[in-house]
């Protein structure tokens, strides 16, 4: 009996990769189903190097600082760095910034010196005396709760709270050609030996009925900034399972990711590993759409 490769079909291969699945994984669902293996991956094969064409086909914005990426197919503008010329070094306004490495998908960079020594210090020192069992947004209510995934401690900085606060959100939005004004205050957690924070996503899930509710302070989450305040000795690691990869905790050192929707397709599902010895510092900077208020 032939098989005829059809749109939907072609179609169905793509949602399939849009949502993350391997290769292996969708020739696999395929034959299961009864495809043959050879028709499989000739579909395969050219209904993913038609989509990748269309794809990089699609116009891309770029301002004069900072590069903002323009999603396609739903997604909404993020922020991004200026790295089309592959710098190892980007201009933060205050000090220059060492690009230590990429992904494009999902998107994540990781920056060295983003903070100094004495600006770590002083923001661990100024969170201390303020720390609290972490808690999570409870997208059902639109409030916070107690989340066993997630044991450190910590709290919150307005925009702008302490001299340190305010410098380095400029440096932020410099880099991001992001305004400071669309940025939640940053969130100071530590961690104790054992604490971690299970793989998460950091967008509010449009399915719960909290959600509208958390909007309206200033849209979604569109992306991330972790900053290492310490390093532990060992364990404490950013951590990536979507595509294995794993930032370590060095003073000073940042990773940066972004979601252009609130769908596990961006590959930004994430977590902080346990710390093994020692204990763990970070400030976390959420970015919104809009003005967070």
């Amino acid at each position: 009996m032939s098989q005829t490769i059809t749109p939907e079909l072609r179609r169905w291969i793509i949602e399939q990769a849009s949502a993350g699945f391997a290769p292996e994984v969708v020739l696999a669902s395929m034959v299961s189903s009864g495809w043959q293996e050879s028709i499989a991956v000739a579909a395969m094969e050219s209904t993913l190097r038609e989509h990748l064409r269309a794809q990089a086909a699609k116009p891309v914005v770029v301002t004069p600082v900072a590069q903002v990426a323009v999603a396609q197919d739903g997604g909404v503008p993020v922020p991004d760095f200026n790295l089309s010329q592959s710098p190892r070094q980007i201009d933060a306004g205050d000090r220059m910034v060492d690009v230590i490495a990429t992904l494009n998908h999902p998107r994540v960079v990781v920056l060295g010196n983003l903070l100094s020594a004495e600006e770590c210090e002083a923001l661990i020192e100024s969170a201390r005396p303020h720390l609290a069992r972490s808690l999570t947004v409870e997208t059902k209510t639109g409030g916070e709760e107690l989340n066993p995934d997630r044991t450190s401690s910590g709290m919150f900085f307005t925009r702008g709270q302490t001299p340190e606060v305010a410098a380095v959100e400029a440096r932020i939005a410099r880099l991001l050609n992001w305004p400071v004004e669309n940025g939640e205050g940053f969130q100071v957690l530590n961690y104790k030996p054992g604490a971690e924070y299970k793989p998460h996503y950091d967008y509010f899930d449009p399915a719960e009925p909290g959600t509208p509710t958390i909007l309206r302070r200033g849209g979604q989450r569109v992306a991330t900034l972790v900053m290492y305040l310490n390093e532990p000795a060992r364990g404490g690691g950013t951590t990536f399972p979507d595509v294995g990869f794993e930032v370590a905790p060095v003073r000073g050192n940042a990773v940066f990711f972004s979601y252009d929707r609130a769908h596990p397709a961006t590959r930004t599902l994430h977590g902080g590993a346990p710390v093994i010895e020692g204990e763990k510092w970070v400030a976390t900077k959420w970015l919104r759409e809009r003005e967070f208020i």
